[in-house]
């Protein structure tokens, strides 16, 4: 159970800083710290609880990066579930508190961080694009989990790519999708978001898991003898 709330309090963390960030600090009169703080805010909260909480359940943080660990042999199939599922619960978790810190001085919930496409995409971006985005960065980025994390890796600076690496994917996609790379964010924000969050979830679900599976076929391959 140790690992599994870790998985809860991890994935927490990075959708309370990293959807609290873009939500309550983006856009503060004055001082707001925009697209790069937004950015760096998703990559300093897994950075933070890699080092943290790593050494207890491996600091996945997301259904996509277990399935991807998963496919190259390094989760066990009977941990696949139990993870998602506290990963799932951590992040409704922060979003049910960013609700109500975000309707605290009277404020509308707007959409909530969510993940969109179309009309409800930043820049206006298409179907297609989010596909092809969601689903380069959730492959790159497993891949660089499974290199940084790889025993033949330099020991102590795994938490510091990874965490830059979901920086420079938010630096790019969030103009596209919000960036998502993260089923379990986008669900907790699509759940109070509602109507048209809800209806596009579910390519923030599918894509990144179909990115998270080939980079853990590919990795795989770099590893076979």
């Amino acid at each position: 159970m140790k690992k599994y709330l870790a998985e809860f309090i991890g994935t927490f963390w990075l959708v309370f800083g990293g959807c609290g960030s873009a939500l309550l600090a983006a856009a503060f009169p004055g001082v707001g710290i925009g697209l790069v703080g937004v950015s760096f805010a998703f990559g300093l909260t897994v950075l933070t609880i890699a080092y943290s909480l790593g050494h207890i359940s491996g600091a996945h943080l997301n259904p996509a990066v277990t399935v991807g660990l998963w496919v190259a042999g390094r989760v066990n199939t009977n941990d696949v579930l139990p993870y998602v599922v506290a990963q799932i619960l951590g992040a409704i978790t922060a979003a049910c508190f960013l609700y109500l810190i975000v309707t605290g001085n009277g404020s509308s919930i707007g959409s909530f961080a969510a993940n969109g496409y179309g009309e409800h995409s930043p820049g206006n971006y298409n179907l297609i694009a989010a596909f092809i985005t969601e689903l380069v960065m959730t492959f790159m980025f497993l891949l660089i989990i499974l290199g940084a994390t790889d025993e033949k890796a330099p020991k102590g600076f795994a938490g510091i790519a990874i965490g830059l690496s979901l920086t420079l994917i938010h630096l790019v996609s969030i103009p596209v999708t919000n960036t998502s790379v993260n089923p379990a964010r986008s669900i907790s924000q699509a759940l109070f978001a509602g109507g048209w969050a809800l209806a596009q979830v579910w390519l923030f679900i599918v894509v990144p898991l179909i990115g998270a599976v080939l980079a853990g076929m590919v990795y795989k391959y770099f590893k076979a003898e």
